[in-house]
Parts: structure tokens; C-alpha cells; sequence
């Protein structure tokens, strides 16, 4: 009677953002993670009521749901989640990584992939420390930005949790929202910056008009 093998756990990565809009470079940063790390899916997770952006004007919560939906239609290791958005209250990562955490068999991982600007501001989100010992966080960063150098700051301001941060570099995050949505302001072409399917929606939408 030979022992049948112990079942794999699932790597499982969450890309949080406001994703208004979603863009190439959060696509190319969700796929390099997924392969670089062997995560089995990837769930984008638009936030409902970032807390970082209180007082600031953002697009309503599911336009910016249909336009994630709509970018990774076509990847099937991608999928959307709109827990953040029909939460009530501020959206943290915490809340979130917990109630995804419950879903999954016992020893799965999470990843929580972020950008490298957020990454190095983590102690002042919510339950930070608890946060850093439920999941594994992989700091996209774009070239030009020594990963060296993001490796010696994560050394510095986390020194317990150091281990539980990974760098990537991603070559599309030259790509922003910010300039979309001033490109689009301004009557300036999107194309190719975002899925062509985004860049309907926002325009049959209006989405990103002063006027």
C-alpha cells in the first residue's frame, strides 16, 4: 500500500488599486507574478472606498468593476472580485486578505501585489503587522527604480517581515492612470495603453470628462 501524495496548496494573488482605469501595466504586473511566483490564479480586487484617497474625486465603484472585467476576459488564471466594492465603510487590505483567507484550504498562500510606493507606506495601513503575517506582499516596481535599493528600505523599515516581501519589475508600470485620465481630459489618444475594451467603455461612458 504505497501513501498517496499530499494535496498542493494554492497560491493565490490578490492585486488590489482603484484600477480607474485598469491598464496594461497592471495586467503585465499581474501575469510576471504569476509566473514569476507560480501563483494558480490572480483576483483583482478594485477598491470600494480606498482610504488613502478620502476627500478625492474616483469613478463609481462598478464602472471601475466592468472595466477589470472586461481587461482580463481573456486570461483564465485572472479573475475579479467585487468584495471591497459592495462593502460598507473604508476598503482595507486587511479586511480583505482575512475573508479570502477563510476560503481557502488550510496552508494556502496569499500574495498581495502591490506597487513599490505603496509597499514602502504598509506600517500606516490598517493592522499592518497582521496583515504582513497573513499574506506575502510582491512590490512591483518599474525600471529605473534600483531594486537594490527597494530591498535595503524594506531591510530598514521592516526588519521583522523583511522575508515577506519580494520584488518585481515590471516594464508597462511607466503606464499610469493618472495620465490616462488626463489624456482623456484632454482629447489626447488611449489607445494601446489599456484592452481596447476599456477604452470604449470609457469613452461610450464619458468616463474621465471635465464637460
Amino acid at each position: 500500500m504505497t501513501m498517496s501524495e499530499p494535496e498542493r496548496v494554492e497560491r493565490l494573488g490578490l492585486m488590489g488599486g482603484t484600477f480607474d482605469p485598469i491598464h496594461y501595466g497592471h495586467l503585465v504586473a499581474a501575469e510576471a507574478a504569476r509566473v514569476d511566483f507560480g501563483l494558480d490564479r490572480v483576483i483583482f480586487v478594485p477598491s470600494g472606498h480606498p482610504p488613502h484617497k478620502t476627500g478625492k474625486s474616483i469613478t463609481s465603484g462598478w464602472d471601475r468593476f466592468v472595466m477589470t472585467m472586461m481587461a482580463v476576459s481573456d486570461n483564465p488564471y485572472f479573475d475579479v472580485s467585487d468584495i471591497e466594492i459592495k462593502r460598507e465603510g473604508l476598503s482595507f487590505a486587511i479586511d480583505t486578505v482575512r475573508e479570502f483567507k477563510y476560503t481557502l484550504e488550510v496552508g494556502s498562500e496569499i500574495y498581495f501585489i502591490t506597487g513599490a510606493d505603496a509597499c514602502l507606506e504598509i506600517f500606516s495601513w490598517k493592522d499592518s503587522k497582521q496583515l504582513l503575517s497573513e499574506c506575502k506582499v510582491i512590490a512591483a516596481t518599474r525600471p529605473g527604480i534600483s531594486r537594490a535599493h527597494l530591498r535595503e528600505e524594506i531591510a530598514r523599515l521592516y526588519p521583522d517581515f523583511a522575508d515577506r516581501f519580494f520584488v518585481l519589475e515590471v516594464p508597462a508600470l511607466a503606464i499610469s492612470s493618472t495620465d490616462i485620465r488626463t489624456r482623456v481630459g484632454e482629447g489626447r489618444s488611449i489607445r494601446y495603453l489599456l484592452p481596447e475594451s476599456v477604452r470604449q467603455y470609457i469613452k461610450r461612458r464619458r468616463l474621465y470628462r471635465s464637460g
